[in-house]
């Protein structure tokens, strides 16, 4: 955690472009792949958490399979981490917190319970997002029960470090019990 944590602080004091960016890949109940982009919400002991609704594809995937990657990538800096591990959904309370934290369109647009469904007319979902912004100005506290965070907690952690010469530096740390091994991987 504290290499992945130094690493982001380089990211993000470097100015690098959306360094919190991640990519949340998960299979689907067919057991195809599929993968986004997210926002990194926070690492700490429990392990590296995003956020969803919980009937979005990712969310009904998570439920069906929780194990998911992790792929952060810094071309900048030609840097990439990969993690792979089971995946828990947090508190209602972190989720609900997650939750206010976002923008009322968001958070608007969240209560619709509609994403990546198909939009055959976009007018009514203008008309969906009206009526849900009036409700979260009417209710600033109100919370979508489906919204949450989620936890990855890694059971291997992958960094690449890229080199000119084309012999990239690779570390693979894995879990061992209560403990990590570490180990070089060929580039």
């Amino acid at each position: 955690m504290s290499l992945f944590l130094s690493w982001l602080s380089e990211a993000v004091t470097g100015g690098l472009r959306d360094p919190h960016a991640m990519v949340l890949s998960t299979v689907d109940e067919a057991g195809d792949p599929d993968a986004r982009v997210l926002i990194l919400k926070g690492v700490d002991a429990s392990g590296w958490q995003f956020a969803g609704h919980g009937f979005s594809p990712k969310g009904r995937q998570l439920a069906v399979h929780p194990r998911a990657a992790l792929t952060f990538y810094w071309p900048e800096h030609g840097r990439q981490v990969r993690l792979r591990g089971t995946v828990a959904p947090c508190s209602a309370h972190d989720s609900a917190a997650d939750f206010l934290d976002r923008s009322a369109t968001a958070r608007a647009e969240s209560l619709s319970g509609r994403q990546s469904q198909y939009l055959t007319d976009t007018a009514e979902r203008d008309h969906a997002l009206v009526e849900s912004l009036a409700l979260i100005d009417k209710e600033p506290s109100l919370v979508d029960p489906a919204w949450t965070r989620y936890t990855l907690a890694p059971a291997e952690v992958e960094f690449w470090q890229a080199a000119k010469s084309r012999v990239h530096t690779r570390l693979r740390y894995e879990r061992a019990g209560d403990s990590w091994q570490r180990f070089r991987l060929w580039s």
